[in-house]
């Protein structure tokens, strides 16, 4: 089940977040520049600030039945768990962006992914979106992922940060009309 997250989720974004950077960037990007982004793009303040700012999250949840025997009977008890999340913002002249798409580790390779870019561009054109739009880091290998759902290079950017660091990203993107 998709939903859209609220403030309350924050903490549940900042757990996969946490437990997804090192997996997928560790190899591209120093330890230090990993802590500063997490710091920078998933702290509670700047999350609260892009939820206030019209960025939509999504939450793919999955029901786990855990069976726990209590004497004579036994009770399933469903779970939510969430797997993944995406989020996405109107960028102006009916170009959307997905800012964030992420799922544990765990979760790859169970077509969480595939759901979570579908729900977003599903909500870009019911909101007049015409084009989706996102940076990637040019040595992550979720761009075979973007690419297999319909996603094209449309240039090469490098951003500098604070402290040195940079991020070294295409931008792809896909028309939705």
């Amino acid at each position: 089940m998709i939903r859209i997250a609220t403030l309350d989720d924050i903490p549940v974004i900042q757990e996969i977040a946490y437990n997804t950077w090192p997996t997928t960037y560790g190899g591209i990007i120093s330890e230090e520049q990993i802590r500063y982004m997490l710091d920078l793009m998933y702290s509670t303040e700047s999350l609260v600030q892009q939820m206030s700012k019209g960025h939509t999250f999504f939450l793919m949840e999955s029901d786990d039945t855990i069976n726990r025997d209590h004497s004579i009977h036994t009770n399933a008890i469903a779970e939510q768990k969430v797997l993944g999340f995406a989020s996405v913002s109107d960028e102006g002249n009916s170009i959307f962006k997905l800012n964030k798409l992420y799922v544990l580790p765990a979760a790859h390779k169970t077509g969480t992914g595939k759901a979570l870019l579908n729900t977003v561009k599903t909500y870009a054109v019911q909101n007049g979106g015409k084009e989706l739009i996102l940076q990637v880091n040019k040595q992550n290998p979720a761009i075979a992922f973007y690419k297999s759902q319909g996603l094209s290079i449309k240039s090469e950017n490098i951003f500098e940060l604070d402290h040195g660091f940079i991020m070294d990203d295409y931008t792809m993107g896909i028309s939705l009309s």
